[in-house]
């Protein structure tokens, strides 16, 4: 197996999970107005919260193993050459004393 399309199919489970997480993260915390203890009511907050904070996460590794796939795809460029001091070519300076 192509370890470049697993690791795109992982990106893309990746991409539902996340809106997956984000249907946890829309419901509401109370569903009716039956009387909810505070440690059920902290308990369905921090739930929600753990839901998007884990969604922000598989987010930014997406995009760091995407832009690690994207430079691999990439053609190697030719980097530019860069003189030293010794080889500046000083013809077209002018130079006048004062």
């Amino acid at each position: 197996m192509n370890i470049k399309e697993t690791k795109k199919r992982i990106i893309q489970a990746g991409h539902k999970a996340v809106e997956e997480l984000i249907k946890v993260a829309k419901e509401a915390i109370v569903d009716s107005d039956d009387d909810i203890s505070a440690d059920r009511l902290k308990n369905a907050a921090a739930t929600k919260k753990l839901a998007i904070f884990d969604a922000f996460e598989i987010l930014n590794r997406i995009q760091e193993e995407e832009s690690i796939l994207e430079e691999k795809e990439k053609p190697p460029t030719e980097k530019p050459k860069f003189k030293g001091f010794a080889e500046v070519d000083l013809s077209n300076v002018r130079t006048e004393l004062i």
